[in-house]
């Protein structure tokens, strides 16, 4: 099947390989029905091979990206279960803007082979579902060493024998969890209407996981370093030239083969080509990229001595602050990346860390738009989360299908 990337440079190609994550899940059984659009070169919920992704829940509404046609996919009950990948959220943004459960697994837990990279050292695959069950049987299967994928080496030995075996009903009893309440995105505005409604669902939802035998920490302490968590990732410029054109180099029938040819054709969205633009020319032996490194360091231990402080076995925040925005005029003109994303992001966290990070759905506001609660674990903690998850799902069953795809005739 053709494997654009989001890409219309890309519309023709079609892989001589299969992912090692598809050949497991075909290997186990999986049926898969077809290929997902995503955010331009995995970032956003446009591309020049298709335009525009829309919201199943208000389709004037961005689904989040850039694994916004898995979210989609899922939320609209086209299939039971989605592979998204995740460099800076895109596993978790389009679960939380679809209501539906998203699993970022700790790097080196899944094989990347088979996937473009963009940021190597945050790049991962995990599983978009409806439900944690279904979230934890999946993982089951991609989940483990690949020899294509070195990195994957480091989880041997943090592989259970199934995830399933960690969802318990009553997971919430005694844990701890620390509410993360400052904003991670420096353009959220805590005073605004959207950012209460949001704030209204995830007070509701940390009470929920309370009521449930839950210890709740609230609020955690926020070091200096949390509020620079979007300027780190936006510094991380170093890895993706090389890392594409290695990647595109395996491929004799790639149409381009670097990443100055892709922007050289002029094809690209606007709003992505200006941040691969920034990209160009950069290498990970450029200074900057060991102090971005460093920083990177700093703040997983600062992460890490909170947690440890506190006695926590997750954080939990908002996946965004914000409902899913609007989807502005013309958005595939737009040259500004700030002027089709999502505001009040705060998934980065857990790509900068490696650290696993599950969303699932804490309620809707009341324009109808869904809200996911995300909860923070150390690395290889996946069962962790699942148990955290799942507990608070059957709590409270907030999934509930868009009214944009009824049930077909005949169908219950």
């Amino acid at each position: 099947m053709p494997t654009t990337y989001g890409s219309i440079l890309f519309k023709e190609f079609t892989p001589r390989r299969d992912a090692t994550v598809v050949k497991k899940l075909r290997s186990a059984g999986a049926i898969v029905i077809g290929k997902t659009n995503m955010g331009e070169f995995a970032a956003g919920y446009i591309g020049s091979a298709f335009g525009i992704v829309r919201n199943a829940y208000d389709p004037a509404r961005s689904p989040a990206g850039s694994s916004s046609g898995s979210g989609v996919g899922v939320a609209a009950n086209f299939a039971v279960l989605a592979v998204a990948e995740d460099t800076g959220g895109s596993i978790r943004g389009p679960a939380a803007h679809g209501d539906a459960v998203g699993l970022r697994p700790t790097v080196p837990l899944v094989s990347r082979f088979g996937m473009m990279p963009a940021t190597p050292t945050q790049d991962t695959i995990g599983p978009i579902a409806r439900t944690v069950r279904d979230a934890a049987l999946m993982l089951d299967v991609i989940a483990g060493y690949d020899p294509n994928d070195p990195v994957t080496a480091y989880a041997d030995g943090h592989v259970p024998t199934t995830y399933t075996e960690f969802l318990k009903r009553d997971g919430l009893k005694g844990a701890r969890l620390g509410v993360l309440r400052v904003p991670l995105d420096p353009k959220a505005d805590p005073q605004s209407d959207d950012y209460k409604k949001v704030r209204t669902v995830i007070d509701r939802a940390v009470a929920a996981m309370q009521a449930q035998g839950a210890e709740i920490v609230d609020p955690i302490p926020a070091p200096e370093i949390l509020k620079h968590v979007d300027k780190l990732y936006t510094d991380n410029i170093y890895e993706t030239e090389q890392a594409i054109g290695s990647y595109l180099a395996a491929h004799p029938g790639a149409p381009v083969k670097t990443l100055r040819d892709i922007l050289l054709t002029g094809r690209v969205v606007p709003s992505r080509a200006n941040r691969l633009n920034t990209n160009v020319g950069k290498t990970t032996s450029d200074p900057g990229n060991l102090s971005v490194i460093q920083r990177r360091e700093e703040l997983a231990q600062a992460v890490l001595k909170i947690m440890a402080d506190l006695h926590l076995d997750a954080i939990v925040y908002a996946t965004f602050d914000y409902p899913p925005g609007r989807i502005p005029p013309e958005p595939l003109t737009i040259a500004d990346p700030a002027g089709v994303s999502d505001l009040g992001n705060n998934r980065r966290l857990a790509p900068l860390l490696a650290f696993p990070a599950l969303s699932v759905p804490a309620g809707f506001t009341p324009d109808g738009l869904p809200v996911g609660v995300e909860f923070l674990g150390r690395q290889f903690s996946e069962g962790r989360l699942l148990t955290l998850g799942y507990a608070f799902e059957q709590a409270t069953h907030h999934r509930r299908p868009p009214i944009t795809t009824p049930p077909l005739p005949g169908e219950p």
